[in-house]
């Protein structure tokens, strides 16, 4: 259960993110990038082209567990720039809202959407971008990437492998959303395309209290967070300062041109809102921001590069290459790997599921989460090579089965992942009863460490 280091990479050496070119051949700019190519906008996740078939038939698939990150959408409000120079639009999808009453089904109620726009009659002028957004929302592009994620998954698990029924039964599949309305946005959209049945249709989605939310992690863990704080974004670690400060002119070149106080300490505590404001802008083909009065004074590509790569480099050492990231992960995000483990045990009969509300018979379970999410599971799992998950990232569980033993494979990015944990190493079928004794040795049957855990 003890920490073991990444692989040393160029994602992770800081004299390759402050002096390199590109980004080691990421995509930044389209979500048609290639399979199994890293791509920020789209990530690789599960299909038919590239799905590693178990070839030995004497496994059987018993259950599934699906942990995804959502679809591009436009950026945070809190990393848009205080003026754009140009809007953004979105009036081609409308963001559905409403209430209705069921169980037992009463009055009927109007298919509702929120229609963003600004009135003449309103002197103030909104920051950041101008036009009909939500900052943020799912795209459009988003919601495709969506719905062709939920066809990818149904094609697999359902057309190929007989392991999905090909019409949707709420007995056998289950949905769980976060509390940010931007993974409902998604959910909305999965769920058509592996079930096209299911358009316009009622259908549940599985959500905790805001308060103890597992799955964005909303719940609070005073350890955790301490542990996060000193070493990671906003520390005052030498080893966290020691890339801030090797990309103090590309700071201060991007501070020129954005209008961002050098003095702002949100963003100059790490590179997230300069990643997410230019990240947005390419994954939708907009163009990298100019200063709103010198248009001639531009971000490049080279230095959206640089602001990818240190990024990158950001992520790799907050959730893998700090020996804090493993103890910080457990506390913030245990309890979800404890109903994991807990939904693992129903599915080979061991009790029941972390969740009473639906049947013990659920098969496959999808939750649609957000980059922090995966970030600690993979953080949790010790992945060998760290990356920040881009949109639509995925990480799936597969169970199995094979003469009355059990045996977990583990996919990221629709390819089996490898962790730097010398008991769980290549995750293809790894007896089950290790990854359980990991799980519990770190969080407890039910999360039962956690509290105190967090407490400590």
């Amino acid at each position: 259960m003890s920490w073991h280091p990444p692989i040393k990479s160029d994602i992770n050496t800081l004299s390759t993110a402050i002096n390199g070119t590109g980004v080691y051949g990421f995509v930044f700019n389209t979500s048609q990038g290639p399979l199994n190519t890293y791509d920020w906008c789209n990530m690789p996740h599960t299909n038919v082209q590239t799905y590693p078939k178990v070839n030995d038939s004497s496994y059987q698939l018993q259950y599934v567990e699906v942990l995804h990150r959502h679809h591009k959408r436009t950026p945070y409000a809190a990393n848009t720039f205080p003026v754009e120079n140009y809007p953004w639009y979105c009036s081609d999808e409308g963001l559905v809202y409403g209430s209705k009453t069921i169980n037992p089904y009463g009055n009927t109620s109007a298919e509702t959407y929120w229609e963003v726009y600004t009135s003449q009659s309103n002197p103030l002028v909104p920051t950041g971008f101008n036009g009909t957004c939500q900052f943020p929302q799912i795209t459009r592009g988003g919601l495709d990437d969506s719905h062709q994620h939920g066809v990818d998954l149904k094609a697999v698990y359902a057309d190929m492998l007989g392991f999905l029924p090909s019409q949707y039964n709420g007995n056998l599949v289950s949905y769980r959303v976060t509390n940010n309305v931007i993974t409902s946005q998604v959910a909305a959209m999965l769920i058509a395309g592996m079930y096209p049945e299911r358009t316009n249709m009622d259908q549940p989605l599985l959500i905790q209290p805001a308060s103890i939310d597992s799955l964005e992690p909303a719940y609070t863990c005073a350890r955790a967070s301490a542990l996060f704080s000193s070493y990671g974004s906003g520390s005052t670690s030498p080893a966290w300062l020691e890339h801030l400060n090797s990309a103090a002119p590309l700071y201060a070149r991007l501070d020129n041109i954005s209008g961002i106080s050098p003095t702002t300490s949100a963003w100059h505590v790490s590179f997230d809102h300069y990643f997410d404001n230019l990240s947005a802008r390419l994954c939708h083909s907009k163009p990298l921001p100019c200063n709103v009065n010198n248009t001639a004074l531009c971000v490049s590509q080279t230095d959206a590069n640089e602001v990818f790569r240190l990024g990158e480099y950001e992520y790799s050492f907050i959730y893998r290459d700090s020996n804090n990231s493993l103890p910080a992960s457990v506390g913030s995000y245990g309890i979800w790997v404890a109903e994991l483990a807990q939904n693992l045990r129903a599915a080979m009969g061991q009790g029941s599921s972390s969740v009473n509300v639906t049947s013990d018979r659920i098969r496959y379970r999808h939750n649609i989460a957000h980059d922090g999410s995966v970030s600690r599971l993979l953080s949790i799992l010790q992945i060998s090579q760290m990356v920040w998950p881009g949109m639509g990232s995925e990480v799936v569980f597969e169970l199995y089965s094979r003469q009355g033993c059990y045996f977990l494979r583990v996919l990221w990015g629709g390819q089996i992942m490898t962790s730097s944990n010398p008991s769980l190493g290549r995750m293809d079928m790894v007896p089950i009863g290790t990854v359980l004794a990991y799980f519990d040795g770190l969080v407890g049957v039910n999360a039962t460490k956690i509290p105190a855990y967090c407490r400590s």
